[in-house]
């Protein structure tokens, strides 16, 4: 693989015999790993900005966000839109296609995650109920507007729909249905995948969790092959105990940071929509005490996973990298896509994980 500027320029197979060929570009690991950056497919803002309320004149800090989550290690990202009016997201969603359209450096925005409108009321976690919508074609039609080939991840609960119209339709236009903020039943849930669901988010959180009579939409997404499930490793969202058996179950799972508007910027209180949020060590929560994200950059959940023993170092890895480019349709190395060389090396006595960009 070549990469120049930090795009994928060209792949091709290493030459044999040819010692001279490739002297100077052989690297020695030493038994560290070697990945590519991570993708994160639920971001909500960062820097002190929400990407809900997004403005042209905010241009520039989207930049400012790209630059530092690339720093961060990470390749690419998908700006998540949480719940709020459809002007807000129509608004948001102009400024990003113009970024995505006139941005030079930093992660590559690879598209918008739509999390809401369209969630149960009784699963709504951290969104406002006052902007949920009914889940109707026409609901839906509206609230792309003219921005369906920005949308690349819709989240919404498939037991409001009951006519089976919307998955379909999404599939249609291109854009990947995740399941979640839910009540589905395993019954519902089955339905919603062979409609064309193909991913869960953020397993465990916003929706039942699994029993042994009713698995739901989470034992459903388990038992379904083809199905991704993003999740997030703070220790806060799952337990690390559920968290080992997950992964055990899931192969197809893929990190996601979650993180909000303070990404970036110390512990304290911050304005988020028309409330207010606290983060404490990374967590964020209402005043009520609803979990409603982080403040974690992505590539910590690899830490996590390694440190708490929940699965191999090669494996936590992928979870960041390989996984998230496998849920929306990308191959591990893009010809023309944002790239860098991330170096992971494993300390056995701390037990840590770190990287290093190459």
């Amino acid at each position: 693989m070549r990469v120049e500027r930090g795009r994928v320029e060209k792949i091709e197979p290493m030459p044999l015999g040819d010692e001279a060929a490739i002297a100077g570009k052989t690297i020695d690991l030493g038994g560290d790993w070697l990945s590519l950056g991570g993708v994160d497919l639920q971001i909500n803002g960062g820097l002190g900005l929400a990407f809900p309320d997004l403005r042209l004149e905010h241009l520039g800090t989207l930049a400012k966000i790209s630059e530092f989550l690339w720093q961060q290690g990470v390749d690419g990202y998908l700006p998540t839109l949480v719940t709020t009016s459809v002007e807000n997201i129509h608004r948001s969603l102009a400024v990003l296609k113009r970024y995505k359209a006139e941005a030079t450096g930093g992660a590559q925005v690879w598209g918008v995650h739509l999390e809401g409108p369209f969630l149960n009321p009784a699963k709504r976690g951290a969104h406002p109920a006052a902007y949920l919508q009914a889940l109707t074609l026409d609901n839906v039609r509206g609230l792309l507007g003219k921005f369906a080939d920005l949308v690349k991840v819709i989240t919404l609960a498939p037991e409001l729909d009951p006519t089976g119209q919307v998955i379909p339709w999404l599939k249609e236009q291109g854009i990947i249905v995740s399941l979640g903020h839910s009540l589905a039943t395993a019954g519902e849930a089955a339905i919603a995948f062979d409609q064309g669901a193909t991913m869960v988010t953020h397993a465990f959180n916003a929706m039942p969790g699994l029993h042994h009579r009713e698995p739901g939409l989470l034992g459903t997404a388990l038992a379904q092959p083809g199905v991704s499930c993003g999740f997030i490793a703070d220790g806060q969202h799952i337990s690390p105990t559920m968290l080992k058996l997950f992964l055990r179950m899931q192969r197809q799972a893929f990190l996601v940071s979650d993180a909000l508007s303070p990404l970036g910027l110390p512990d304290g209180v911050y304005a988020w929509d028309s409330r207010e949020i606290e983060v404490k060590d990374g967590t964020a929560r209402l005043p009520d005490g609803t979990l409603a994200g982080t403040t974690r950059p992505l590539l910590d959940g690899v830490k996590n996973l390694a440190q708490w023993g929940l699965c191999e170092v090669e494996e936590a890895i992928a979870t960041a990298t390989t996984a998230p480019r496998a849920a929306i349709g990308l191959s591990e190395a893009m010809i023309n896509q944002p790239a860098q060389f991330l170096r992971w090396r494993w300390d056995a006595d701390k037990k840590q994980l770190t990287w290093a960009r190459l």
